[in-house]
């Protein structure tokens, strides 16, 4: 993957370069106009995070079944990810409900649910950081939780009432008028996102080995 790195760095940097002119070619919603196009990089956003949190709580258990060094890195590289994509996710819904519905924060079961576990996410970062000898364990426990509520997310708004569009509003986009150039834009931009995903997570988990290795020398020029 490190050999990838640089193509992917290059390809990722092309595709969020030509995403806002691909953008701007997407037909305008009939009611919320140019707000609508906040869409184009907020659902990327939730996808982007959603597979960081995935493979996060994947890691985790990793981590804790065999121990893997290797998996500890990639769950902290991912739990980072999914915290600035989370982040990135919840200020974009606030700027597209309040167009669409008149309310900053409307504390519907998707977006309460997302908080809550950017929160989970969030924690898992501070455990890890200031818990102490041990932490690690506690963290991807915390990990895994976190990775569980993915799926409860993503169902919250066909299992419950909420004012949040449901699932299938992805799927309805080309019946609309301009609905597969919509559609093209979505994919282009969940595209460079997961790519951007790639590149910061090979990065970061490289970072930690390199750490790693620092910290071994240390040890080594104590004995």
């Amino acid at each position: 993957m490190r050999k990838l790195f640089i193509p992917i760095l290059v390809v990722t940097t092309a595709m969020f370069v030509y995403s806002p002119f691909f953008i701007d070619k997407a037909p305008y919603e009939s009611t919320m106009l140019l707000v609508q196009k906040i869409f184009y990089y907020h659902f990327p956003t939730w996808m982007a995070g959603a597979v960081a949190v995935v493979l996060c709580g994947a890691a985790s258990a990793w981590y804790l079944f065999k121990g893997s060094a290797t998996a500890d890195r990639i769950a902290a590289a991912s739990a980072e990810l999914g915290v600035i994509f989370g982040a990135f996710g919840l200020i974009s819904g606030t700027l597209w409900g309040r167009k669409a519905w008149g309310t900053w924060w409307a504390g519907d079961a998707r977006t309460s649910m997302a908080l809550v576990a950017e929160l989970i996410f969030f924690g898992y970062l501070l455990v890890r950081k200031y818990g102490g000898p041990g932490s690690e364990k506690l963290a991807a426990a915390m990990g895994i939780f976190g990775a569980a509520t993915a799926p409860f997310i993503y169902k919250s708004v066909d299992w419950w009432r909420t004012i949040h569009p449901k699932t299938s509003v992805m799927g309805s986009l080309n019946d609309t008028p301009g609905g597969v150039i919509m559609w093209n834009v979505v994919l282009f931009c969940t595209g460079a996102f997961l790519l951007l995903l790639v590149a910061v997570l090979v990065a970061r988990v490289r970072l930690e080995e390199l750490r790693a290795k620092v910290d071994h020398l240390y040890l080594s020029l104590e004995d």
